[in-house]
């Protein structure tokens, strides 16, 4: 049978994974077969929440062997090193245990189709010390790192032994992670205060948004980006534009015009890059931030038998440009590989992708929603905000579960994730 490896189980990895499961491998037409360094899936738009404690990792993790087990494909734990196009398989490192035990040798995984699906990291821009002494979102276990940093920090000054008035948390990069964070921020303090951290208010925040261009949500039109940095300013948030961060160390960041921005945490969320190993993998062509380059189709352009979907993929856009980094782009592009892969077995020929941008949208916690939509499906865009508006962002994440489970058991998900909001707490504690 053909075998085809999809590598990275982020939403479009795992997305295509399963359909292509339910599709192929259900009828044994197909050996499908999904590669990831984690054991568990979470979708990443959902990290900020992870990292602020309002989303316990443990129970909404999906599990890829599970995935597998009821969608006909197989799963394999590891990370790719290398991939041989000659012989058309792939290598995936040694596993170790936490002791440095080796418990897998390196082996090799042959395909006959490969889907590159590895997400993204994120790009400090060789900025010194930030590697050191920030704080990345890019994992659920960097997620949890912040976290728990985070409640430390909350406990000292609660118990009266932060020597500082406030504790001070920056933030830099004001897209999409950096602003939902900031804003979830100041919803975790108030659970805690709830939670019996009596000393702990808003006022003992201080959350400073740092954005390098003109204003924060760049991708977004600018009447939005205002209406989220307004809200901002109400929570408390010190939102600076227009300010480069030049250095990090361990008291604060430093920034172009001489300023020092103190802070006990930090978090670098400023840009992207796809992961540093896959600068010209296979002898296949990348971008400056190492993104695969594809055709229309989202074959690789000196591979017909590799695809690259999401945000490892650099897909031009007709008009100029290129597909943005988001999850409606990796869900449309899974759906676009999916009928290419099932066409091109038939001998049929494949499509072109064609990014449709449903709009944007940034959940400021359970303060407010805001954002666009229809994007280019309509003339101009249409703003939203407040209930309507995390409705909508909310179904977003649903459609994506809708993709992994179907409308049934996502239902069923619906209905116990309204019972478990009732009988557990609002905040992760520990």
């Amino acid at each position: 049978m053909q075998k085809i490896v999809i590598v990275g189980g982020g939403a479009g990895g795992l997305e295509l994974a399963t359909q292509l499961g339910n599709k192929l491998g259900r009828h044994k037409k197909a050996e499908i077969t999904l590669v990831d360094r984690n054991q568990t899936h979470l979708w990443k738009p959902l990290l900020h929440e992870i990292a602020a404690g309002s989303m316990d990792e443990g129970i909404d993790a999906l599990s890829y062997l599970a995935q597998a087990h009821h969608h006909h494909f197989t799963f394999r734990l590891g990370t790719l090193t290398e991939i041989n196009r000659e012989e058309k398989k792939l290598r995936l490192a040694e596993i170790r245990d936490e002791d440095g035990q080796v418990l897998v040798e390196e082996r090799d995984l042959p395909y006959d189709t490969l889907v590159m699906a590895l997400g993204s990291a994120s790009n400090d821009f060789g900025t010194p010390g930030v590697k050191d002494h920030c704080i990345f979102l890019d994992n659920p276990h960097q997620a949890q790192r912040f976290h728990n940093q985070m409640l430390n920090l909350f406990l000292k000054y609660s118990a009266g032994t932060q020597p500082q008035k406030k504790v001070n948390i920056a933030i830099v990069g004001g897209g999409a992670t950096g602003v939902e964070l900031s804003a979830e921020l100041y919803n975790a303090v108030k659970e805690l205060h709830s939670y019996g951290y009596k000393e702990l208010g808003g006022e003992a925040l201080n959350v400073t948004l740092v954005e390098a261009g003109e204003r924060i949500l760049p991708a977004l039109p600018p009447r939005i980006s205002a209406a989220a940095e307004l809200e901002l300013k109400k929570l408390g948030v010190n939102v600076l534009t227009q300010t480069m961060v030049t250095r990090a160390d361990a008291d604060g960041l430093e920034t172009k015009s001489g300023e020092k921005i103190h802070a006990d945490l930090m978090v670098w969320a400023a840009g992207i890059k796809a992961p540093d190993f896959m600068k010209d993998i296979g002898g296949l062509e990348t971008n400056r931030i190492n993104q695969l380059v594809v055709r229309p189709t989202l074959q690789t352009t000196r591979d017909e038998d590799i695809y690259a979907i999401g945000d490892c993929a650099s897909c031009a856009l007709p008009g100029g440009g290129f597909v943005p980094p988001r999850a409606q782009s990796a869900h449309q592009m899974a759906s676009r590989v999916l009928a290419n892969i099932i066409a091109r077995r038939k001998g049929k020929s494949q499509q072109d992708y064609v990014y449709k941008d449903y709009g944007s949208l940034v959940s400021l916690s359970r303060f407010t929603t805001v954002g666009s939509l229809m994007g280019n499906l309509m003339r101009g865009s249409m703003m939203v905000e407040g209930k309507i508006a995390r409705m909508v962002y909310i179904s977003l994440y649903r459609m994506h579960q809708i993709a992994l489970h179907g409308y049934f058991k996502t239902g069923l998900m619906m209905l116990s994730g309204s019972i478990n909001r009732v009988i557990r707490p609002k905040l992760k504690l520990h």
